[in-house]
């Protein structure tokens, strides 16, 4: 019940992460279907610095440094959208499927490279990091706590300031200049609903986009690299995330856009994928004797079952993957 329990949070951290920063971008009006990408790119930069940190390294640093590159490498890598969909007003949905296939092309590319460079008979695409992932561990009487259950904790409360509670000064132009205090999350979400008004008010819609998404690169950066070191010490990168990605994007939707209920779509999402790795510890579920793959299957089958009943309900942004053209009114 214990290793339940702690798959089910990591999981869970992963998912709450990477639908977190796809709520930021869909709610500035830019759809990211590229957080698969994003993630393998995160899961690649951590990955790399967990690799070639010195051995003897606190275990803080390796902590914050492989934290920085995984964020940093998801946020370069989001630009891509933001760029195209902001910029050249490129269809938002082929841009971010093209992400999700040259994420993982790349890395795959990238790894082998290197790693056959180092050893021309290993034409893998692993990267192990065994003595780095021990950094995110500590052991708490049997559990083993990973420190990135409480960045996605920290992720939620920031992302749920963010949106509803914080309130900062917005400096208007024009022959009243006057400074209107909003939410800080207003501006955002103004954006993804109606990007005309917000414009009319001063609030400058192209940079709010530009956040919306680069903040998605952040968190979906995080969640790859949460991910891969979820539960193994080495990882081949031409698996990509196992579509992780858009499980994130099932319970975003599911949670209707809303931090604390992406957050509790997270957990039962977690829940189910945990499943597929702690099975054969039940043995109610031992005897059934169904082959793992089974478990496996389970979240997303989770998914298309909720999504079938509730998305007809769901309320999206309404100017979710409309280029915004200033002229336009």
């Amino acid at each position: 019940m214990l290793l339940l329990l702690q798959y089910t949070l990591i999981f869970a951290s992963v998912l709450l992460l990477v639908a977190l920063g796809g709520c930021f971008s869909e709610h500035s009006g830019v759809i990211n279907i590229g957080l698969e990408g994003i993630m393998v790119m995160g899961a690649l930069g951590g990955a790399l610095m967990m690799k070639f940190l010195p051995a003897g390294t606190s275990a803080f640093v390796v902590v914050l440094l492989t934290v920085l590159a995984s964020i940093l490498l998801g946020m370069i890598y989001s630009l891509l959208l933001a760029v195209a969909a902001v910029n050249f007003k490129a269809d938002q949905t082929l841009v971010g499927t093209a992400m999700n296939l040259l994420g993982t092309a790349a890395a795959t590319v990238f790894v082998k490279a290197m790693n056959t460079a180092a050893d021309p008979d290993n034409v893998s695409s692993t990267i192990q990091y065994l003595d780095g992932r021990k950094a995110f561990l500590v052991n708490i009487g049997g559990f083993e706590f990973n420190w990135c259950m409480l960045l996605a904790v920290i992720a939620l409360v920031i992302a749920y300031v963010v949106l509803y509670k914080t309130r900062f000064g917005l400096g208007l132009g024009g022959p009243a200049r006057y400074t209107l205090f909003t939410a800080c999350g207003l501006g955002l979400c103004a954006c993804g609903e109606h990007p005309q008004a917000a414009d009319s008010v001063g609030i400058n819609v192209y940079r709010m986009r530009y956040a919306g998404v680069l903040i998605s690169g952040v968190l979906g950066g995080l969640g790859g690299i949460v991910y891969i070191i979820a539960g193994v010490s080495e990882w081949k990168f031409e698996n990509g995330v196992a579509g992780f990605g858009f499980l994130a994007l099932a319970v975003m939707i599911f949670g209707q856009w809303k931090p604390t209920r992406i957050a509790l779509a997270a957990l039962l999402f977690g829940f189910f994928r945990a499943l597929g790795n702690v099975h054969s510890g039940f043995d109610l579920l031992s005897n059934l004797n169904l082959p793992s793959s089974v478990y496996n299957m389970l979240p997303y089958v989770i998914s298309l079952v909720v999504l079938a009943f509730t998305s007809q309900k769901s309320r999206a942004p309404k100017a979710e993957g409309i280029p915004y053209d200033k002229g336009q009114r």
